[in-house]
């Protein structure tokens, strides 16, 4: 079960991502969603990156994203 802070810095994330991507939340979820970084590194990781700033969250999840899709 996570906590309501797990769950309020996921809904952070997607929001920073959305706004850096030019993408809706919507979009956003589903390409964290499908590539496994929200599941395998997001949530897992809570602990570590919620102490990050937001401009290096974006562009470490960002590159996360990009290898993870085989897009790198």
């Amino acid at each position: 079960m996570k906590t309501v802070k797990e769950l309020d810095f996921v809904i952070f994330v997607i929001h920073a991502l959305a706004e850096a991507w030019q993408r809706p939340p919507s979009d956003v979820y589903a390409r964290l969603a499908s590539s496994g970084v929200l599941t395998r590194y997001i949530i897992p990781c809570y602990d570590v990156l919620h102490t990050l700033g937001r401009q290096y969250l974006v562009e470490d999840i960002t590159a996360c994203v990009r290898e993870w899709e085989g897009v790198a």
